[in-house]
């Protein structure tokens, strides 16, 4: 029996996190989906998950606010924090918060994918 391997996904913006969405499912990959990092943060106290993936800005919690919160909730968790306005200011100040790592909006679905399977291989969630 194989583990399901969840990813939890936190966007504000529906049409890109359901077509995110669509492609993590694509790859066999099961999705929780939030709106914003504090709905994020109560999906991860309810299931098990095993990465994320976190837009940088989204009203009430965006992702950089999100990512050391659910660091406490799950040590290790591995977060990518993506953003159509990532600089590399705001890169290095997610990777210095515990970011897996970062990309910029829209990512390209190969390296979405790479990146998120990457993510996968490192969770302490999976072993």
């Amino acid at each position: 029996m194989s583990i399901i391997r969840r990813i939890l996904l936190a966007d504000d913006d529906l049409s890109m996190r359901s077509g995110v969405a669509d492609l993590l499912e694509g790859i066999g990959l099961e999705v929780l989906q939030a709106g914003d990092g504090l709905e994020a943060l109560e999906l991860a106290k309810s299931f098990r998950v095993h990465a994320a993936l976190l837009d940088m800005q989204m009203p009430t919690c965006g992702g950089l606010e999100a990512l050391p919160l659910l660091h406490q909730q799950l040590a290790g968790l591995p977060c990518i924090v993506y953003s159509g306005n990532l600089s590399i200011a705001t890169a290095n100040m997610a990777m210095e918060i515990g970011a897996f790592s970062t990309l910029r909006k829209p990512v390209e679905p190969d390296l979405l994918r790479a990146e998120i399977l990457r993510a996968l291989a490192s969770s302490p969630f999976l072993n």
